[in-house]
């Protein structure tokens, strides 16, 4: 059985500002769970999780991770998951070093994506295309919120995250080309097979700021035929990334 300390510990991170503090993080179920141990880039604190679940995986665990198992009831898990429907497993994971090396590569930037579950769509979708790097602005969301580690499926440990100040960093960076995905500008098939450069997702509803705008390369667009106003910002950036 979880201790009450231990207990309130793990529900403290499902807060970042705890996750800040003691550097570390949630993930939960199966599927991701096993991703980030099997990813060897990602250290391991402590797994807990269903007896069932443990006698099915814990020959598999032993092979990525030596450290403490705890077999805990369903009520245990329902207290301490981030998740409506708790998903047999939980294991705390420290945090990644945030450094990312974007030149001669295919990046992208995040200005202000504030839905977790966009920010964990859009870091799969990098995952499945091969996209190494995301600059995020300290506004997005939390990259360690256990809806954006639920969202990736395990794409976390493959994806090197960076936040910070874009405009900023854009200053800094000039020589690299950037690419703002807005709704009019140059067909983003006209840039197939683009190897270098950056593609500025915005805001959910108010799209790329002004600021970051004014320093972008190029404008891009998704050409429609219907009637809708926009796209949701992770099906953008799956549409942008399959042309590319």
């Amino acid at each position: 059985m979880l201790s009450k300390t231990y207990t309130k510990y793990i529900q403290s991170l499902h807060h970042k500002k705890f996750r800040d503090t003691e550097n570390v993080f949630i993930a939960e179920g199966s599927k991701v769970v096993m991703e980030l141990l099997k990813s060897g880039t990602i250290s391991c604190e402590m797994i807990v999780g269903l007896t069932e679940w443990m006698q099915q995986n814990e020959v598999l665990i032993r092979k990525y991770y030596t450290g403490p198992l705890q077999v805990i009831e369903h009520f245990e898990l329902e207290k301490i998951s981030a998740l409506t429907t708790p998903n047999q497993v939980l294991a705390v994971f420290k945090k990644c070093k945030k450094t990312t090396d974007v030149k001669g590569k295919l990046c992208i930037m995040l200005d202000t994506i504030q839905d977790p579950g966009n920010l964990g769509t859009i870091i799969r979708i990098a995952d499945w295309f091969g996209i190494q790097s995301i600059l995020c602005s300290e506004d997005c969301a939390d990259m360690y919120n256990p809806k954006v580690v639920q969202s990736t499926m395990g794409s976390l440990c493959r994806v090197e995250m960076v936040y910070t100040n874009l405009v900023v960093w854009m200053q800094k960076n000039n020589s690299i080309k950037t690419y703002a995905a807005t709704l009019s500008g140059k067909k983003v098939s006209e840039l197939k097979g683009l190897t270098e450069g950056i593609i500025i997702i915005g805001n959910e509803s108010k799209g790329i700021s002004d600021e970051i705008m004014q320093l972008c390369t190029q404008k891009i667009t998704i050409p429609k035929t219907g009637q809708a106003e926009s796209l949701n910002a992770a099906v953008a950036a799956g549409i942008i990334l399959s042309h590319l």
